[in-house]
């Protein structure tokens, strides 16, 4: 996937869902955990040096699994390269458990899927489709299944 750099710089100034200094240990051979201000904004995962207003990276955290590893660390890899793990280390399993559930509700898929579910739990409540005043009522991305129909998905659970 490509992307606009001066855009991502943009992007991580903006105001952040969650930020702290973490361990961090990149996913290459040798790599050793060194500290790092992170990010989550929107559903990028951005990484700093401490002492730096520019981030060194930045994961977009789509089609990615994110577990604990152990009661202060846990890891994010992608599905398409399972082993290519960041593993991030907190100070504390309650500040782990904020993570792992931030990351989780950031994706575009999480996001989505609670969309529909309030879309038609709305829909079977009141009989109408809450989207259908923006004009994107049909838009395949909000249907359950490609292609059906908001009365199809009415009997459907999520």
């Amino acid at each position: 996937m490509r992307f606009n750099e001066k855009e991502l710089v943009c992007l991580s100034r903006q105001p952040s869902e969650m930020a702290a200094e973490l361990g961090m240990r990149g996913p290459k051979k040798g790599d050793v955990v060194k500290r790092r201000l992170v990010k989550l904004v929107v559903n990028f995962l951005f990484y700093f040096r401490t002492d730096e207003e520019e981030p060194v990276g930045a994961l977009l955290l789509e089609q990615c699994r994110v577990e604990r590893e152990d009661s202060q660390t846990f890891s994010i890899a992608f599905l398409d390269e399972a082993e290519r793990k960041y593993l991030f280390e907190c100070d504390s399993e309650e500040q782990c458990k904020e993570w792992i559930d931030s990351i989780i509700k950031a994706s575009y898929e999480f996001m989505r899927r609670n969309l529909i579910f309030y879309r038609t739990e709305i829909h079977r409540l009141t009989g109408k489709d809450p989207l259908e005043q923006y004009g994107i009522s049909d838009e395949t991305r909000f249907q359950v299944n490609s292609g059906s129909q908001l009365m199809a998905r009415e009997t459907s659970s999520l």
